[in-house]
């Protein structure tokens, strides 16, 4: 079964371009929504500065959390802790944590640090500071960059990867087996990759789950075999889906040897294991998507069966293409090749699934994204174009694909159909066709013209010839793109990877609609400087935002003499405070092609700040300016 040249041809086109269209609609009018947890608001807010010591320090998430007992630790000026008690939920509310403080405080500057788990299992992390009574300097030391930025977290990344390998390879090979070749099973390369694949998803899953602690807590790599750690995580969502794929892995052992035994007594496959595959695999897809992105945010009920479907058509399409990869590429003894019959059926297959991909794609990217402006300007949606181009780069190697399918399906169907038209008494030379030019010849008792004709004539060997090697080459180029396109996959399989850990845009978009609706308004300065020739003096605009205690973003801007747009080679901005004599506090700006700017300012005292703004303007020349900007505190 296969398709023909034009639909092989068209379709990845058409699709593509109702990608586009199914693109433009629901990013052009997606509105906000909720996914992977950010901080809200506090109390005590961010740089505030209080009459009296606060009873309580309270922090609210987008989403629901879970926490441990060292989730939010609030460190006095000293840098010793103050919260004798963890945290708790704020009257039942999942979005909410708690930490009582010690009965009375000292004036300073006091940090809080926190890290808890999203609802979709990723952690996240943060601090801020408030004073009591007036501000002080403050020596609390609070570990920054990203959660994920640890020896456990860059390791479980390394096992998610290979969690998903073993998923495709798993489910791949499994479904060519059971839809396109049956035969295929007592191939033993195949045999090797189901091994492979149920070997790498349950190594990779034993270690995620001894792994989940240390990943949520930050905590060491030892702690793994913390028995009270362990048990924690068995009983929280993540845990409970690892263990509940730890069991169909189990299950699917014993299938596995039976499925092989009964291959091995020629009793073949039916429609009913078909079923039972397909309910598996369904059900191992679940453990993922129960407990990462799909299970957070807006319409979970619809987004995790979309997840499922979208896990399935990755392991059917990608791991089908490394089956069907070593079947090209494998010469056995017996001279056994796997039939252009079932490199169509894999065809059929490998379209849908892709369609299914760029279906539940498609939804999945409307979810986590909601508008367009946030494909370029969160890392959720930067990865996610490189993701489309993947899949753009995908199905023009899947179409050239079909291509070589459709040609070897087109030379296998002639050769049967005349082979069908033969008479009887020509069977001689059906066996001289399929032996090929050098058949031996034939037997006694043969009439004397096919004995005749059978070596003597160049026009029937040509003939037998001819389609074989034709077949070769179709078969040489099918592999040479389903080895590209199976690269292409990988690609694909990782960048997905990379998306299911970071925190979708919405939710990034979120935290920064929340957060600006209580910032004060921004602190903007204006410095001039002499760009270096006569009578051509530049200015600089910095912008702080919100121009506070706490963290802000800085945004500079370089203009000409005559107010257009100018471009430097290098801006560096410093802030100091004398009369305290702190600094200078590196601001760390980034050339952002336009702009300067840096978003992790972080400014621990209110007054008078001097900036140190040095513009070069040249490969050799360079000037610094200075200015002052008030950093204010917004009342307790």
């Amino acid at each position: 079964m296969h398709t023909g040249p034009a639909r092989s041809v068209g379709t990845p086109l058409t699709a593509l371009a109702l990608v586009v269209a199914v693109f433009a609609l629901v990013l052009g009018g997606a509105g906000a929504a909720f996914a992977h947890a950010g901080l809200s608001g506090s109390d005590p807010a961010d740089g505030a500065v209080l009459k009296a010591a606060p009873q309580y320090v309270t922090l609210t998430f987008t989403e629901s959390v879970s926490f441990s007992e060292d989730s939010l630790r609030v460190l006095s000026p000293q840098n010793e802790r103050v919260n004798p008690r963890p945290a708790r939920h704020v009257d039942g509310k999942d979005n909410t944590a708690r930490v009582e403080l010690s009965g009375k405080l000292p004036q300073g500057t006091y940090t809080v640090a926190w890290r808890v788990v999203s609802a979709d299992g990723h952690p996240i992390s943060g601090a801020f500071v408030f004073s009591n009574g007036k501000p002080s300097e403050t020596a609390a030391v609070v570990a920054t960059g990203s959660p994920d930025d640890t020896a456990v977290g860059r390791l479980y990344g390394v096992l998610r990867y290979l969690a998903y390998s073993g998923l495709a390879l798993l489910v791949g090979a499994a479904a060519f087996v059971l839809v396109c070749w049956p035969e295929a099973a007592t191939v033993r390369p195949v045999r090797r990759l189901l091994v492979l694949g149920w070997v790498a998803l349950t190594a990779s899953t034993v270690a995620l789950l001894l792994l989940r602690g240390p990943y949520e807590t930050a905590g060491q790599l030892t702690s793994a075999f913390d028995p009270a750690q362990l048990g924690r995580t068995l009983t929280g969502r993540p845990g409970g889906a690892l263990v509940a794929r730890l069991v169909l892995l189990a299950a699917a052992a014993v299938s596995l040897r039976w499925v092989a035994r009964r291959t091995a007594d020629r009793t073949g496959l039916g429609g009913r294991l078909r079923w039972a595959g397909a309910l598996f695999a369904s059900a191992l897809a679940v453990t993922w998507a129960a407990a990462e992105h799909a299970s957070a945010g807006i319409q979970v009920a619809l987004a995790v069966p979309v997840a499922v479907l979208h896990l399935l058509a990755m392991g059917v399409w990608l791991g089908g293409l490394i089956t069907l990869l070593l079947l090209l590429r494998r010469r056995g003894s017996d001279g056994q090749e796997i039939p252009a019959s079932a490199i169509g059926r894999f065809s059929a297959l490998a379209f849908n699934a892709v369609a299914v991909l760029v279906a539940t794609g498609v939804y999945q990217s409307w979810r986590q994204v909601g508008s367009w402006e946030a494909l370029s300007t969160t890392s959720y949606g930067k990865t996610l174009l490189v993701k489309i181009a993947a899949v753009v780069l995908v199905l023009c190697a899947a179409s050239f694909s079909r291509r070589w399918t459709a040609r070897l399906g087109h030379e296998a169907s002639p050769a049967t159909a005349t082979a069908a038209l033969m008479p009887a008494v020509s069977a001689p030379e059906r066996v001289r066709v399929a032996q090929g030019v050098g058949a031996p010849t034939p037997a006694a008792g043969q009439e004397p013209g096919g004995a005749a004709e059978a070596p003597a004539g160049d026009e029937p060997g040509d003939t037998a010839e001819a389609p074989r090697f034709e077949a070769d080459a179709y078969r040489r180029g099918l592999r040479r793109m389903v080895t590209a396109e199976a690269v292409l996959g990988v690609v694909v399989l990782v960048v997905t990877t990379v998306l299911t850990g970071t925190q979708p845009s919405r939710a990034a978009g979120e935290r920064v609609a929340v957060a600006s609706a209580a910032e004060p308004q921004a602190q903007v300065v204006t410095v001039p400087f002499d760009m270096g020739t006569a009578n051509h003096q530049g200015t600089v605009q910095i912008t702080l935002t919100p121009g506070r205690v706490g963290e802000n973003t800085v945004e500079a801007v370089v203009y000409t003499p005559d107010g257009g747009l100018a471009t430097v080679p290098e801006l560096r901005l410093s802030l100091t405070q004398d009369a305290l004599g702190i600094g200078p506090l590196d601001a760390k700006l980034k050339n952002l092609k336009g702009y300067w700017a840096a978003y992790d300012l972080r400014l621990p005292m209110p007054g008078v700040w001097t900036l140190n703004i040095t513009v070069r303007t040249t490969d050799i020349d360079q000037v610094t300016v200075r200015d002052t900007v008030r950093i204010t505190s917004l009342p307790g």
